[in-house]
């Protein structure tokens, strides 16, 4: 199994930033492609942004050139910096990750268990 856990959010005002932070465990697993989904209330899960273990980025539309996500390959973390932040931000976000477990080569995917964002006008 592979844990995530999720830090960062909070209450902010629009126009402001936060970063959010999500640190991945678990033995037998290697870490593939992370990233950030969020869910506001009533509305699907989205994707955010995406990282691959090369570094390689894709965002969504609606938060490119206001975000950006990074990760630490060495102590499996992945980051999202969101500025000039929008009330249409607020939602739950949840860190995902793919992981190959080692011993039979099967990928799956791990969920956080979600940290709130709230954007203020």
């Amino acid at each position: 199994q592979v844990q995530l856990v999720e830090s960062g959010g909070g209450l902010v005002q629009a126009g402001g930033s936060l970063r959010l932070s999500c640190a991945a465990s678990g033995s037998g697993f290697r870490i593939n492609t992370m990233g950030w989904y969020r869910q506001a209330p009533g509305k699907q899960r989205e994707l955010v942004a995406l990282i691959s273990n090369g570094g390689s980025p894709n965002y969504a539309d609606s938060v490119k050139g206001r975000s950006t996500i990074s990760r630490d390959n060495a102590k499996n973390t992945v980051h999202l910096q969101m500025n000039s932040l929008k009330p249409e931000d607020t939602a739950v976000y949840y860190c995902n990750a793919l992981a190959m477990r080692e011993l039979t080569g099967r990928t799956f995917a791990y969920w956080g268990q979600g940290t709130q964002v709230t954007v203020s006008s």
